[in-house]
């Protein structure tokens, strides 16, 4: 078991390691559109790729999943066939959100064999979000 210092330590050092495997800019935050961001998430039993919609008008928020939520079969057929679909998910923190995500359960940044394996799964789906999110951004945008 590690110590909270310990466990710090070891995210910022699998954090380091991702980036110097993989130095590329993400598109991440950068979608020019608010509260709707890409993200990566590891912990000791999973690791995910995530696109989450954060956005505190409800309205709105579901307006943009269910755009994505209607591109789901070209999702699915050309870019990420294991993505989940969260419509309403709520946060340990009480906040809802929407969220579609590809996740990888067995694996964790605890241990470092698996580094690898890691971050070629993050850098394979999130590439491949970040297609799928340039190839329908104008139709994403529009709400």
């Amino acid at each position: 078991m590690y110590s909270k210092a310990e466990m710090q330590q070891l995210k910022k050092d699998f954090w380091i390691a991702f980036a110097q495997e993989y130095p590329r800019k993400w598109l991440l935050y950068d979608t020019k559109i608010k509260d709707f961001s890409f993200k990566f998430y590891a912990d000791n039993k999973k690791v995910a790729v995530m696109l989450d919609i954060e956005m505190k008008d409800d309205e709105k928020r579901i307006a943009y999943f269910e755009k994505l939520e209607s591109l789901n079969t070209v999702l699915a057929e050309d870019y990420l066939d294991d993505a989940v679909f969260w419509h309403d998910l709520v946060l340990e923190n009480g906040k809802t959100i929407s969220r579609v995500c590809v996740e990888r359960y067995g694996m964790g940044l605890t241990n470092k064999n698996q580094w690898p394996e890691i971050f070629a799964f993050f850098a394979e789906k999130m590439q491949a979000f970040e297609l799928f999110f340039y190839e329908f951004e104008d139709f994403i945008q529009d709400i």
